[in-house]
């Protein structure tokens, strides 16, 4: 790596340790400031937030890799998600935001589910818990590995290095700064994803000559790349691209704690 490169591996990983040391101080006071940030998270950080966790890797990763391989018709993952964060945000989060207070504040989904339903076994959330915890494990080890890739490809270090750097910060800033400290990362990560993604297609569109040489560039690689409908069916549309946005989105809590 040369100079540049380290200085901003390091100018970001001060960051995100600041801001954990900022949400230590600002909301650990009690349970439901470390857990939901005391319900002070603002529309643009909790908006910014929940995509960056939502998409994460696989939105810088995984996306580019599909729409690759699949051309334009791999866009339909990307309108599934979209849609989907659309509905939970506009259907499903309002209204989840208000019941988390009427029964009994509850600050997580696993009691909110035992207070909405009036479990008295505690077994709803029981299992809910676990399922939390198997599947989130799973995805959280999925965006270390990402992270882990991200340092090897861009920046030619090991992965196993890269790996470590990423779990040791993302664990600090967690465990010390709760839900605002993520909250505030994620926005940062956030507005990085979004210039890195306005930013790269137009450096390339420049780089061969403008928008029409760059769709000659793709239709000589393969004439089907611009098909929007290619290797599609109704189905596949509507479950894997719109049927997987809208369960997708409605998995983050995140909107359901912000202000109102």
């Amino acid at each position: 790596m040369n100079i540049y490169e380290l200085i901003s591996i390091g100018l970001y990983v001060l960051i995100m340790i600041m801001i954990g040391i900022y949400g230590y101080r600002k909301s650990t006071s009690n349970s439901e400031e470390f857990l939901i940030g005391g319900r002070k998270m603002g529309p643009f950080v909790t908006a910014l937030s929940a995509g960056a966790s939502d998409m994460s890797g696989w939105l810088l990763m995984g996306l580019p890799g599909a729409m690759y391989m699949m051309g334009l018709s791999g866009s339909w993952l990307a309108i599934g998600l979209t849609t989907g964060a659309f509905l939970n945000y506009l259907i499903v989060a309002p209204r989840l935001r208000v019941y988390t207070e009427v029964a009994k504040n509850a600050i997580t989904l696993p009691v909110f589910f035992e207070n909405r339903f009036r479990d008295k076994s505690q077994l709803l959330k029981l299992v809910s818990s676990v399922f939390i915890l198997v599947f989130f494990t799973l995805y959280t080890s999925a965006g270390m590995v990402s992270g882990g890739r991200l340092f090897e490809s861009a920046f030619g270090m090991d992965y196993s290095i890269g790996l470590w750097v990423t779990s040791l910060v993302v664990v600090f800033y967690t465990f010390i700064g709760g839900f605002m400290a993520v909250s505030l990362t994620d926005a940062v990560q956030g507005t990085i994803m979004v210039i890195a993604l306005l930013l790269i297609p137009t450096v390339v569109a420049f780089q061969l000559g403008g928008i029409g040489e760059t769709v000659d560039t793709i239709y000589t690689k393969d004439t089907n790349y611009m098909d929007m409908l290619r290797g599609t069916t109704a189905i596949s549309i509507l479950s894997i691209g719109l049927g997987a946005g809208v369960f997708r989105s409605a998995a983050y809590p995140r909107p359901f704690y912000g202000n109102r």
